[in-house]
């Protein structure tokens, strides 16, 4: 009788063992086994905010990257991350094995994209640069870029963002709200445009939106850094003469969706940013400038240059008088013409 008993108790405290180590061993096999090594293709999941776990196993069975729910949902508690997902956009390779992917969930290895924002690009470009990556709600990001209270919080003096949103290369990922991106990119130039840069331009008298602004200037009418000292020398000394700027850009700044050149009826165009009308700086920056525009305005060339004209290769002549400007104005000019006609009989 107490040998029958023994045997009972033995199948009744044995069979749940083995029935867990079998379960082990299964979800173990299912763990390191890719989901389709046939495929070498990737996949881009988007996990909401606020979503379940539950929730979570179906977008990802949906997406074909998980079979058995079961054992997905037993290994992710295994793993302790039953309520550690992260929210954001993934991208897994078909032949992911349940564990590497439960890993990538739960260090929340979300996708990022390298976005690069060029030098003197203004903010309408650069929310395009954005829009192509699908990181920012448009109407949010127009809406904020004149937000007086975001912008004090940014602590910046202008009133708009433009200008401040630094151009550099960003890791950016779709889990980032506009304002968190916009803040990023504002960060970046409060760590590049020191507070001594902004001294050393006080100095000079521009106060840091007047600063921003020369240097968006700066940086609009020439892409060498070579000749950018030169371009702000010939600016500081026009406003010391109280002469217009005549900055080509400015004239064409508020206008949407330009494209072209800049044409003499430009000129003559009623806008406080066009510098062919108005006397001094305008009144806010025009693009965001890379530092050596800023360095520029902060240390320009010893010349008393008071013009430049186009060589048609990206750089300028610079001439003092406006003889000598007018003579380089005729012989660029002619010699640009005489290139496109060259060009058209090549074609």
């Amino acid at each position: 009788m107490k040998s029958r008993t023994k045997k009972t108790l033995f199948y009744f405290f044995s069979l749940p063992a083995i029935a867990a180590v079998v379960f082990g061993a299964l979800l173990f096999i299912y763990a390191v086994t890719p989901m389709d090594s046939a495929k070498d293709k990737s996949g881009v999941v988007d996990i909401p905010t606020g979503t379940s776990l539950i929730r979570v196993i179906n977008i990802l069975h949906n997406a074909g990257l998980v079979q058995n729910r079961v054992l997905f949902h037993a290994l992710v508690v295994v793993k302790g991350g039953a309520r550690s997902v992260r929210a954001g956009e993934y991208e897994f390779a078909a032949d992911i094995s349940p564990s590497v992917l439960v890993d990538k969930l739960l260090h929340g290895e979300i996708k990022q994209y390298r976005v690069t924002i060029f030098e003197d690009s203004s903010i309408s470009q650069v929310a395009s640069r954005l829009r192509e990556y699908k990181l920012i709600n448009e109407k949010d990001f127009f809406e904020l870029a004149q937000d007086r209270e975001f912008l004090s919080f940014l602590d910046i003096q202008s009133a708009s963002i433009e200008g401040h949103l630094f151009p550099d290369t960003y890791f950016l990922d779709r889990s980032m709200t506009t304002r968190q991106i916009m803040r990023i990119m504002v960060e970046r130039y409060h760590s590049r445009v020191s507070p001594e840069m902004i001294r050393k331009a006080a100095q000079k008298g521009l106060n840091a939106n007047q600063f921003v602004t020369f240097a968006s200037l700066v940086g609009k009418e020439s892409g060498y850094a070579a000749e950018k000292p030169m371009i702000a020398a010939v600016f500081y000394n026009r406003l010391k003469k109280g002469m217009p700027l005549q900055c080509d850009p400015t004239a064409v700044y508020d206008l949407k969706n330009f494209k072209g050149k800049v044409k003499r009826f430009h000129y003559k165009r009623e806008s406080p940013y066009n510098t062919y009308q108005i006397r001094g700086l305008p009144p806010g920056p025009i693009a965001s400038p890379g530092l050596d525009s800023f360095q520029a305005v902060l240390n320009p060339a010893g010349v008393d240059y008071l013009y430049f004209v186009s060589k048609g290769d990206g750089t300028h002549f610079f001439s003092s008088s406006l003889v000598a400007h007018n003579d380089a104005t005729i012989r660029f000019r002619n010699m640009m013409n005489r290139e496109e006609k060259a060009d058209e009989v090549v074609r």
